[in-house]
């Protein structure tokens, strides 16, 4: 029997999907993410690219910001943190919306269109937000509930600035990212697909987005009135975060 998904089958203006399925290896458990291909096509293609290829093995969580979002799929760590390699950006599929338990794609700021290799978990219901903003975010799967659980033991980890890290307090954590150890760090060890059935997960209902303007869906300057997120952290910005108190 699969596992139960999140509540998001609950809502009213919800529609029926099908799903490839991958699981996301970490320390702390297993995470199972229900891929959403008849609505987000492009979004899904690339994801599965990049787990085809292995980019997503050993990556690092980046960033975490309570009750807000979960980032990776941007940076390996050696001596220092090293982005992966990217391919083309892809064109924003805004069609869903940015409910808790959902992954969607981070993206520069200002460029509705700019999408590569980073994904965000939302840990709350973002809707408000980022359904509208920079064009809106491409939502393009949703995890299970044992899975958020998941997710949400990551997030309470400590926190150097941004960064959730491990084997450290925060009277501990470094200056600047040359500063970590690569033991310090929380990896996604491996990313795969455990079901490569279109089909897999026909039952899934996630939440339409019915905020986004279509008109401004591929609009490149899109902001709310919260600002610019800068969702494609550049290294020169991770080596300059404050040190959390």
């Amino acid at each position: 029997m699969k596992k139960h998904l999140l509540a998001t089958a609950l809502l009213a203006s919800s529609f029926t999907v099908n799903a490839t399925i991958v699981e996301m290896q970490t320390d702390l458990g297993s995470i199972t993410v229900h891929l959403y291909d008849q609505q987000t096509p492009v979004t899904v293609e690339n994801f599965l690219n990049y787990v085809a290829d292995g980019s997503y093995d050993g990556t690092v969580i980046h960033r975490s910001v309570d009750n807000f979002i979960l980032q990776g799929g941007g940076f390996k760590f050696d001596t220092d943190f090293d982005a992966i390699d990217t391919a083309d950006a892809i064109t924003n599929e805004p069609e869903l919306s940015n409910v808790k338990g959902t992954i969607a794609m981070a993206k520069l700021g200002g460029n509705a269109n700019s999408a590569t290799s980073q994904w965000f978990f939302n840990l709350k219901d973002n809707s408000a937000n980022l359904d509208l903003q920079n064009g809106g975010f491409t939502v393009f799967g949703e995890v299970t509930v044992q899975s958020m659980a998941v997710i949400e033991q990551i997030t309470e980890l400590v926190h150097c600035g941004e960064i959730p890290v491990v084997n450290l307090n925060e009277e501990q954590c470094p200056d600047t990212t040359s500063g970590f150890s690569g033991e310090n760090l929380f990896y996604i060890n491996s990313v795969t697909v455990i079901d490569d059935d279109p089909n897999s997960s026909a039952s899934l209902s996630p939440k339409e987005n019915t905020l986004i303007d279509e008109d401004d869906a591929s609009d490149n300057g899109g902001s709310s009135s919260g600002g610019s997120l800068a969702w494609m952290l550049s290294l020169l910005a991770l080596a300059g975060f404050a040190r959390r108190k």
